[in-house]
């Protein structure tokens, strides 16, 4: 399925509320197609439930937000069919092989026959599982069931990508290898919002990163510009001198 036009995603006054701790308040944020946009932020800062407003997964409590401009709550079915999210809590089927859970996600996305082969062996190969693919998940360390997931949200070639800290756990090679995977998905025109801790990570890949703090954005911009902006070295120095209230006060 096409989305409409060239429509990248679209967030206007997210706010979402859980009794009386604000998770997301008032975030206003457009991603141009194409564009490999990072959501930097401390933890529970509101990136995960941002990503999950974004895929219908969580009902927002204001705002409106499309994705390749279709409503997300007016239009979920033909979001997530132009959509692929690989969520921060690797879900997986343990007592499955990792080459059984792509091939399961696959169907579920209607890919099958011939396609659904050549996608699974195609996703496998980028993501660097195909020494694992056919030992069962229960076998494997987090970042290799990381590896799975991402594989996952790729198996029916989404126009659209989320990815919510891809390679956390990930030794320095398959992290390396991933950061690759991800390039060439952006050189295809892929629009990728990714989220991480790693600094360097959003350094490496990010067109333009937005740090958020308390469920507000306070800065955004290209990592050069933010670097420039706040007379930092990197951008994990400019990420820790604007979210240090939170470190600091432990909030």
């Amino acid at each position: 399925m096409l989305s409409r036009g060239e429509a990248g995603i679209d967030i206007q006054g997210l706010a979402k509320a859980y009794a009386d701790v604000k998770a997301v308040d008032g975030l206003t944020l457009s991603i141009d197609r194409g564009e490999l946009f990072g959501l930097l932020g401390p933890n529970g800062s509101g990136k995960t439930t941002t990503i999950n407003c974004l895929n219908g997964l969580v009902k927002p409590t204001a705002g409106r937000m499309s994705v390749g401009g279709y409503d997300v709550e007016k239009e979920t079915a033909q979001v997530r069919a132009i959509s692929g999210l690989s969520p921060q809590e690797t879900a997986v089927y343990p007592f499955l092989t990792g080459r059984e859970n792509i091939e399961l996600f696959g169907e579920l996305y209607s890919v099958s026959g011939g396609t659904l082969k050549s996608r699974v062996d195609y996703v496998i190969g980028k993501v660097g599982l195909a020494e694992d693919a056919r030992r069962r998940v229960s076998t494997y360390s987090g970042g290799t069931k990381r590896r799975v997931s991402i594989a996952m949200a790729l198996i029916q070639d989404p126009e659209f990508l989320f990815l919510d800290e891809p390679t956390v756990a990930m030794d320095p090679q398959s992290r390396r290898a991933v950061w690759d995977f991800i390039r060439e998905l952006k050189s295809r025109g892929k629009t990728i919002l990714l989220t991480t801790h790693y600094m360097e990570e959003a350094e490496e890949l990010c067109d333009r990163v937005g740090i958020i703090d308390h469920g507000k954005l306070i800065a955004l911009g290209t990592p050069s510009e933010l670097k420039a902006k706040y007379q930092a070295k990197s951008l994990e120095d400019v990420f820790i001198g604007i979210t240090g209230r939170t470190i600091r006060e432990g909030a």
